[in-house]
C-alpha cells in the first residue's frame, strides 16, 4: 500500500475529526455515530484507523486520570 497523498490525509483527518466530535456530543455513545464511524474507516488506512482509536482511548483516560486522580484497586494495609 502507498502512503497517503495530502488530500487523502486530509480526508481521513477530517473523518476522525468528525466523528470524535460525534461521539463527544453523544457521551461516547456510538450508535448515531455509525455512519462517521464507516465514513473514518473507508478513508484512512488501517493502520491509521487502529492508532487513532487507541489514541483517542489513551487521551479519554488521560483525561479521567487528570480530573479524577489516581485511584488504587489495592487498599494499603495498615
Amino acid at each position: 500500500m502507498t502512503a497517503p497523498n495530502s488530500a487523502q490525509r486530509r480526508a481521513c483527518w477530517a473523518a476522525r475529526d468528525d466523528l470524535w466530535k460525534c461521539l463527544e456530543e453523544n457521551n461516547e455513545n456510538s450508535a448515531p455515530c455509525e455512519t462517521l464511524r464507516r465514513t473514518f474507516e473507508a478513508s484512512c488506512p488501517a493502520q491509521w484507523v487502529k492508532y487513532f482509536s487507541r489514541r483517542r482511548d489513551f487521551l479519554k483516560y488521560k483525561e479521567k486520570m487528570q480530573d479524577n486522580g489516581f485511584e488504587s484497586s489495592q487498599q494499603s494495609s495498615k
